[in-house]
This record gives C-alpha cells, structure tokens and sequence, in this order.
C-alpha cells in the first residue's frame, strides 16, 4: 500500500498476502507467529476464508463438536482485520437496531428471542476467553453509555426502564449525579450502566480461538488470500498463492475486509466503514482522578458519530471514533487531531496527553442496519454487517455457522438476521459519497 494508507476493500484488488499487524496498542508487545501459507492441494469438507472471530468460532466449532476438521484461509495475520484493531468493548447486541426497534417491526416476542441471543453471545465469548489457552486480559466493570444531552437522557432513561421491564434485563439508569461517580465529564447528562458487559485486549482473543480451533483439528493458514475461486463437480476449488482448497462447503469470513467484487451474493450488500482508536500515554493518578475513571468500565456516548472509551489496564487511555473516507486517507494526522480534540472535550484533564499509538479499521455496514448470517446458496456461507458491533456476536455467528453446516439451515433460529439475505445498496457507487453526505449531517445534529 502507499505510504500512510491502508487496504481499502472497496478499491484495492488484493488484500495483501502475510502483511504485518498495524501498529497499534494491541500489536505492540504481541508475539507475532511466523507466516504459514498453504503450499499444497488440500482437500476439506469446509473452507473457511478469514480468520477472524466468525471464521475462528466457526472452524472451532465445527472441529470441536462435529469432528470437520475445517481448513481456514487467512490473507495476512490471524485477526489482522477488525478483530484484532477493534476497541475489546463486549456488548450484548450488534447491528444498529436496538431491541425497541426489534420490538417495533417484529413484535415482542421476537424481541425477546433477540435479547436471549445477544445474551448468549456475551456469555460464550466470556466461556471462550476463560476456557482458551490465551489469557484475554478481561477487564470487568460493565459499560456505560452516555447521554450527552438532557434529552438524550429523559429518552435513554425510557429505553433503560422498558429493557427492565420488558427483558428482564439488569442494566439501569444513572441520573447525572450518579454518573459522575463513574466519569468526570462536562458532557454527560446520565447513563445506561449495564452490568454484564466487559473489555477484553481483541487481538489476543483471536489468538485464543485460534489456537482452540487448532487444538480441536482445524488447519489454518495465513498469508493465503483467496486469488480465485470456481465451483466445481465436488464443490468449490479455492486458489492461493501458493495452493489450492478443494471443498465441499464454504464459509466467507472476511466481513468488513472482504473485497467490492468477491462474489455475486455479497457484491455491493455492505459498506465498509472506517473506525480509528488511539492510544495515550499512561495518565496519572492526579490524572484519572481528575476524570473519574479506574479501569474497567467501557464507555460509549450516544451521539449519532459515537466516540468510545475505556482505561486500559496499564493506566493508558483508548479513544475511538469515526475514521476516514477511504483506506488512502486512513493515516493522516488530521483523523488522529479529530479524535484527540474530541478526547479533550470530553475529558479536558487528557487535553495535554501524549499519543503513542492511532489505527484505523474497517467495519461491515448493512443498508438496513443489521447482520446477516447464513446460507448464501448451496453450500456457500456468509456472515458480515454487525456494523462495528461484533465483538460477541461475531463468535456467535461463527458458531450458529458451524451448525447449519452440520445440521442444515433450518437449525437456524428463527430471527430476522438468520432468515434473510443482505439488501443491496442503491446506486452502490456512491456509497462513500452518502457516507460524506452523512457525517456532515450527524455533525451539524450533535452539534
């Protein structure tokens, strides 16, 4: 890539064979394995193209509960793409739909089906980090998410109190006064706490499912992007660099990462969108006092161009947000200036804090905000547009995967994301040109 820039799925041909990390927080004291690409004809009832958390999970599961030993096909690293350079924010949901919005168009008891399913996400990618062999670095505390208007908090408060009584659920609100025992802020007006959520370092839960998968008899290798593919009498024949993949049944993992023209199913059916994180320098106890913070909680505001925050265990401050338009302006200095500003406003005692790393990730966008995951034909799989919020439900998906392949679709539950293929965009072309459209729009709303 050029310098300062990044793979950019919407314009590059190729996402790179073997590339290193980015050089972020995550990456920095990360033991990098070597490359191993595939160097020979295999032969699988399952490939599975990209090793990330819905690749992993799926090749995990797959080898652990129905003996598939799967072969996984990673371009560059495992968790190279957004499960390595995400924010560790576990979340119960995905998507941009809250369950109001579930509520509303598929009536309550969908609704509530929904929240199970989230719920269980949380709660396998908790299983999964404790059981692997890699420590994941949890840090528990729940997440807050801000109001960052008065009105914003007589709405959220509404939302807070019919997830209680509706769901059942333990999350609850905190007036401003409350709020400020959390965080010291002149932009928070009161907060959803919720519990159950918690942080963990992302790249090292890759790692750990990577190795889990391995241990039950999955076969990955890295530095294999798929060049090219073709159906064939037995299935699918996968080329790489250096190797083929004669499968039986497919999987396309690749999510945010996965280029414009990959397939006919997916082509044009997600945005990737840029998030971008930094990191600061270790602040002072005079400093996270001043703020309010101890590690632990994760924190979201609920603006429509949403920042997110959390105190790492080291006492260093991770700060995300909206990123570039494309991969070629992904690094420059202006985006990582935004971000800081932004920390500055939230949280002024950081206004004379040091960067010491800025990175940037792509995140699969649906047109009507919410995955799909499931069969894209016969024998063909997909998962992708959780929207930046995939964390949990990236692994679940993974798994509820691994078991319409053993045991065919209608294992599914019968929600919207598991019934439906992903809508296409309009005019697809102008993607970008709409999302510009858009974060001016956002700007001028959250003023």
């Amino acid at each position: 890539m050029p310098d300062g820039s990044i793979y950019d799925p919407l314009v590059d041909k190729h996402p790179g064979s073997g590339s290193p990390y980015p050089s972020s927080y995550w990456a920095r004291e990360h033991q990098v394995a070597p490359v191993e690409p595939l160097k020979t004809v295999r032969k699988t009832q399952v490939a599975v193209i990209g090793a990330g958390y819905t690749g992993l999970s799926c090749a995990y599961h797959l080898a652990s509960r129905w003996d598939i030993e799967p072969v996984v096909l990673e371009a560059n690293r495992i968790g190279w793409g957004c499960s390595g350079r995400n924010a560790g924010f576990v979340l119960s949901g995905t998507g941009r739909l809250g369950l109001g919005d579930y509520q509303h168009r598929w009536g309550k008891d969908t609704a509530k089906l929904v929240y199970s399913e989230f719920r269980q996400g949380v709660d396998n990618i908790r299983y999964l980090a404790e059981q692997g062999p890699v420590d994941c670095q949890l840090q528990d505390g729940g997440y807050l998410k801000l109001a960052h208007s008065a009105s914003m908090a007589r709405k959220m408060a509404r939302v807070t109190d019919n997830m209680r009584r509706e769901f059942g659920d333990t999350s609850r609100w905190l007036t401003q006064q409350q709020a400020r025992s959390h965080i010291l802020s002149p932009g928070v007006y009161g907060a959803t706490l919720t519990p159950y959520s918690f942080g963990i370092n992302p790249l090292r839960m890759a790692e750990n499912l990577a190795a889990m998968a391995k241990n039950a008899g999955a076969n990955i290798y890295t530095g294999s992007p798929v060049t090219d593919w073709q159906r064939s009498d037995q299935g699918y024949r996968l080329f790489t660099p250096q190797g083929e993949v004669q499968a039986s049944k497919v999987v396309i993992a690749s999510n945010g990462y996965t280029l414009n023209r990959f397939h006919p199913a997916l082509d044009g059916r997600h945005f990737p969108v840029l998030s971008s994180v930094l990191v600061t320098q270790p602040l002072s106890q005079q400093q996270q006092q001043a703020c309010g913070l101890t590690p632990g909680p994760l924190f979201m505001d609920s603006r429509q161009l949403k920042y997110y925050y959390r105190l790492l265990p080291d006492g260093r401050l991770l700060f995300g947000g909206r990123g570039a338009i494309t991969g070629k302006a992904a690094n420059h200095p202006r985006y990582q200036n935004h971000l800081k500003r932004a920390l500055a406003a939230w949280l002024p005692a950081t206004r004379d804090i040091g960067v010491e790393h800025f990175w940037s990730g792509w995140v699969s966008v649906a047109l009507d905000n919410y995955p799909r995951v499931g069969p894209l034909e016969d024998n063909l799989y997909a998962a992708m547009g959780y929207c930046g919020a995939g964390v949990s439900f990236a692994t679940l998906a993974g798994q509820r995967l691994a078991e319409t392949i053993a045991q065919g679709p209608n294992s599914l539950p019968d929600l919207p994301f598991y019934q439906t293929p992903l809508p296409k965009f309009p005019l697809p072309r102008l993607r970008r040109l709409g999302l510009k459209a858009f974060y001016h729009w956002a700007q001028w709303r959250d003023g």
